[in-house]
Formats: structure tokens, sequence, C-alpha cells
């Protein structure tokens, strides 16, 4: 029975696989900032350029040679309060350059941190600013300005690159606004998120502790709407999972890698290392949901599944699972991806030697992008609060189930959208078996 159980379960896993959260929105880029030309990567700093390849992808905004105050803080706005009340708003002329002690007193502010300064007396403001080399008064460090500064400094925001701009009080570089506006998408929880890389010492045990401290994902009020559609056929398995674990990544430079088997998932990073892979690597829990057979037998109980029986005597197996979501450094590392699953990690007899534990006949994995070699199919997601789930389909076959999420339940926000996965899984969809 449990070699049997083991089969089934594969292919139900499979079955019920979904992929992540819908692409973020792209938000029109900044009249002001269209007409002036941005930096090209060489100018910016390694750590600006990353997070102006994250603000350009992400929100359309333009890391520009040289900022307005109106124009950085338009950027804030449309970063922390798109569409609701303005975080900045600015007094006087917003057409003035905008200086580097100024950007980082906006900063400060939208990313929640503003506050905490005025704790700071001269001493410690002072104090806090030694290495800045600012040669002021003691009236000038108890001074607000002064408080803004050393908070930014304690608390990360601002960084000692851009010490010089701020002891000559120059003009902004286009660098410091980047890594200004980096800083405050992390602060307000979004930015990348992330374990670790490939390479770190210590990846393995972050994902081992990510993974033991995962549960089963409840969602009783999400379950109930998509496990109707289980039992009327409207899709053959669903994946639930939880938003704040989502990566953030650059869908340009990422792929998603789903699987149920943990070992798998240690011997999969251990792979990529060999193969001299260095990416980013999130892990984000999943729950695979799909209907498991009455005449397979007693299903049994285990920490890694949960079984509900249904009213013609099925169950619904709800099974703990996760997603492995890698940004690559190069979108030539994350092509070779493909290449490397397909030699290591795909199944292609029974008994396979030469692959790594747990290497399925289909392989599931995705990319927000087209990729030589992959699929374009669709997928249907339905959200409630910080929960969602998510159904595969092929793309003439998306409207109806998304048709029907929205007859489950009008009031449920229900999207579709297409991307690209692997052949293996695009052929598994068709019915085919390897």
């Amino acid at each position: 029975m449990a070699k049997h159980r083991s089969k089934s379960i594969v292919a139900l896993s499979l079955a019920a696989a979904l992929v992540w959260t819908t692409p973020a929105a792209f938000l029109p880029q900044r009249a002001a900032a269209a007409e002036i030309a941005t930096f090209a990567d060489s100018v910016l700093s390694p750590q600006a350029q990353e997070y102006a390849d994250y603000l350009q992808e992400k929100y359309g905004i333009a890391v520009a040679a040289s900022w307005t105050r109106g124009q950085f803080a338009d950027a804030l706005n449309a970063v922390v309060s798109p569409g609701t009340e303005k975080a900045i708003v600015l007094t006087g002329n917003t057409s003035e350059p905008l200086t580097a002690i100024e950007a980082v007193s906006l900063a400060l502010k939208a990313a929640d941190l503003e506050e905490l300064a005025y704790t700071y007396s001269a001493n410690k403001a002072k104090v806090s600013l030694a290495w800045v080399k600012l040669g002021w008064t003691s009236e000038e460090y108890a001074a607000d300005k002064a408080k803004i500064l050393a908070a930014a400094v304690n608390t990360g925001l601002l960084v000692s690159s851009y010490y010089p701009e701020i002891r000559n009080d120059a003009v902004a570089p286009s660098s410091l606004a980047a890594v200004l506006l980096g800083k405050v998408l992390e602060a307000k929880g979004l930015y990348k998120r992330y374990l670790g890389t490939t390479t770190d010492a210590d990846i393995l045990v972050k994902l081992g502790d990510a993974y033991r401290t995962s549960d089963i994902i409840q969602a009783p009020e999400l379950r109930q709407i998509v496990d109707k559609a289980l039992k009327q056929n409207l899709v053959t398995g669903y994946n639930l999972k939880d938003s704040r674990f989502d990566a953030n990544f650059l869908d340009s430079l990422s792929v998603v890698y789903g699987h149920s088997d943990f070992k798998h998932a240690l011997q999969l990073v251990g792979l990529l290392r060999s193969e001299k892979i260095k990416a980013k690597v999130q892990f984000e829990p999943k729950t695979s949901a799909f209907i498991y057979l009455k005449e397979w037998g007693d299903p049994g109980q285990s920490d890694l599944f949960e079984v509900v029986q249904i009213e013609n005597g099925n169950y619904i197996e709800y099974a703990k699972e996760y997603d492995l979501a890698f940004e690559f450094e190069s979108t030539y590392d994350k092509e070779r991806f493909d290449r490397i699953i397909l030699s290591y990690a795909k199944k292609n007899e029974d008994d396979q030697p030469g692959l790594i534990y747990g290497s399925w006949w289909q392989p599931l994995y995705y990319s927000l992008t087209e990729l030589g070699g992959y699929k374009e199919i669709a997928n249907n997601k339905i959200s409630a609060g910080k929960y969602y789930a998510q159904s595969f389909s092929l793309k003439d076959q998306s409207a109806s189930v998304t048709e029907g999420f929205k007859k489950l339940d009008p009031s449920a926000k229900v999207v579709s959208y297409n991307f690209w996965v692997d052949g293996p899984f695009y052929n598994y969809l068709q019915g085919e078996s390897k």
C-alpha cells in the first residue's frame, strides 16, 4: 500500500501544482523622470544597481542621472503609498536639486523611522555621526537635521559610502537615491525576501529550519471555496500559499521550483553549487490539495498530510510541500537551470542512476518571463487576505476555471495570467507520462 500510495501522491502532487504570485503591477514611470537619461550600469555601485533594477522592473521607476526634490518624493510615494494618501508631502520649490541630506531625511520618514530620530540627544547624535566627520558645533548636533542623520546611520539607512556627500552638503548622487529607495523598500517589507544564496556556508541549515517550522496551510475560508472546485471537477488540484513568504525576486532573473520531498531540496541546492550557480534562495511553504480516491485504501495519518472525507466517500488530501524561488546573477545562469535539471533531476527510466534523490518524471519549475524550451500555460489564482490558491491549466482552459471560481464566490478576487513552465511538466498537462 505504501508503494502504491507514494506513486499516486507524486502524480497528484503534480496535478495540484500551482504558481507563485501575480507579477507586481508596473506603475507608470514619472513623466519628469522619463525626460532625463538613466545612468549606465557602470556608473552605479553594485548595491545601487541591484536596487535600480528592482525599481525599474517592479515599479517602472528609472534611476536618473540627477534628481529634483519633487522627483524623489514622487518615487518614494510610488513605492510606499501607491494610490493612497501620500506619505511624503513637500513644501517649497519641488524643482530644486535634491540634496543628499534632504534625501536621507525624506527616506527616513518614508521608512517609518522618523520618530526614532527625535529621541536622540545632541551628544548621542554627535557620537553616532563621529565617522561622518562633520565638524559641527554643539548647537548643530542638537538640531533635528543631526538627529535624523544619526538615526539613518544607526538603522543602516545611510551607508558609509555616502558620508562625503553628507559632509559636503552636496547634491544627492544617483547611487544614493537608488540605495535610499531600496532601503525604504526593505524597511517596508516590499523588497526581495530570501534565506541566503546557494553558495552560503549555512544555506542548508537555513533551509532545514524553514522547512521544519513550516506547517500545512489552513486558510479555512479560502479552502471552502477551492474545495468546492475540486468536488465539482473544476480543477484536479490546487495549491495554497501565504503571500508573506513570496520572494519578490526580479521576474527576469528568477525561476520557481516545486517539490514535496525536502531531501530533494537539499540535494538540489547542492547540485547548483556544484555547477557553480550562485543564486538567491527563498523557501516558500506550500500546501497541495487533491482528491484521494477511496479505492486506494485508508490514507493513514502523517505530519506531512491531512485528509478529510467528503460526501462520495473519497477524500481531499492536503499535503505539505514547498516552492524554492531562485534569483540568478544573470539570464545565462537562469537559462542553464533548465539544462541542469534535465541532466540531473529529471527521471527518464525506472531506477535511473546519476540523479539527485526524489527526481520526478515531470519536474515542476517555471518562469514569469519567456525562456527557450519552456511552454506557455495559464495560472488561475484566487485570493483571500494574505493567502491565495492557484491552479495550473492550459491557456484555452483558463477562462472556464476562472469563471468557475467566480461563480463559487462572486466576491472573491480572481485573476489569471500566462507564464512559462518546463517542457516535461507541460507534457504532463497534455496527458503524457514523461
